[in-house]
């Protein structure tokens, strides 16, 4: 295969359609946590029945993946609403990544027929579905087994070697963030818990604290929020013009890792594990995760704030300078 074909293909199926997954994941079973959790606060309880709904277990969430991925890869209207269906259906035989590649198949089947003939509203919508629910009910089972026996891999081999494996899974998420994949919909289908989960989400909060925080001189406020609760892929452009300013960020991944993992004992779920600052998703996700294991809410929200926030700033910061000390980059290099 030439290779143009395999960087459309990589850019179509992995970054574009892992993106807009992400979008379909943060629109259901994310949003459903921060309401969950909004709804714990008394006289706001009413609430609870939304985030029920948009629980790990319903078929909404598969809908909103199935929507997202068919709008991001460009699909006709038809084509899009019927890969809600597609979605649900590989959701229910799959789990997170038998929605993703069922909708992928659906949607480009039911694109081969999309208003070619007379009965485009009949026909397209009747293919698009067909096509996604055979291939769900067929060939997602043994996928979606293939990636819990890789998450639960990842998630046992942090127990037992944490402090390597902080390091490991700190940087590589912390990456994922950073570069034009999705970390989240990565660490949902691998279904990423525990210690794993928590080094996933200190390595997020250090590419984004660490990037808001070094570049806060070329970028002013607006710089520092966009990134800090927003998104490091910002940076993606001056990354590719200049990789070193990628190091500071990584290097504190790299630090904080073993950290969250070793001392801290910091654990997550997959929901939140490749979120990071963002929406401040991946703070609140560990609150929700850490006290329901029994954590004490006082000393947890002190361990957030120092591994999510204090130290990816200080030691990014540190590491900043030593950097433009030594003159290996400059004002301006992470302008947006």
């Amino acid at each position: 295969m030439p290779a143009k074909k395999v960087k459309r293909f990589f850019k179509k199926y992995i970054v574009d359609a892992l993106s807009h997954m992400a979008f379909g994941l943060f629109c259901s079973l994310i949003l459903g946590l921060i309401i969950g959790q909004i709804a714990k606060i008394p006289g706001l309880d009413f609430l609870q029945f939304i985030s029920e709904a948009l629980s790990a277990k319903s078929p909404l969430v598969g809908a909103c993946i199935g929507l997202a991925i068919a709008h991001g890869l460009d699909c006709a209207p038809l084509v899009i609403i019927s890969s809600a269906v597609a979605g649900a259906l590989g959701y229910e035989f799959g789990g997170p990544v038998g929605a993703y590649i069922s909708v992928i198949i659906a949607s480009e089947i039911g694109m081969l027929v999309s208003k070619k003939t007379p009965v485009d509203i009949i026909l397209t919508p009747l293919v698009t579905i067909v096509a996604g629910g055979l291939f769900a009910k067929y060939c997602c089972s043994p996928i979606n087994d293939f990636m819990i026996w890789l998450g639960s891999l990842i998630n046992d081999a942090t127990k037992l070697s944490p402090f390597l494996m902080g390091i490991l899974v700190s940087v590589l998420v912390g990456c994922a963030l950073t570069l034009p994949i999705s970390s989240v919909a990565i660490c949902v289908m691998l279904g990423l818990d525990g210690l794993a989960a928590g080094a996933a989400t200190v390595g997020c909060c250090a590419q984004m604290i660490g990037f808001a925080v070094i570049s806060y001189k070329d970028n002013g406020i607006g710089g520092f929020i966009s990134q800090g609760v927003g998104t490091s892929m910002l940076q993606i452009g001056n990354i590719v013009k200049k990789p070193i300013i990628w190091l500071a960020p990584t290097l504190t991944a790299a630090i904080l890792g073993p950290v969250s993992t070793v001392v801290f004992k910091m654990t997550n779920s997959s929901l939140g594990a490749g979120m990071g600052t963002s929406g401040l998703v991946g703070p609140l996700a560990t609150f929700a995760s850490m006290t329901e294991a029994g954590a004490a809410p006082g000393l947890l929200v002190a361990k957030i704030a120092i591994l999510h926030f204090v130290a990816p700033a200080l030691i990014a910061l540190a590491i900043h300078f030593l950097m433009k000390k030594a003159g290996l980059i400059k004002k301006g290099d992470m302008k947006l």
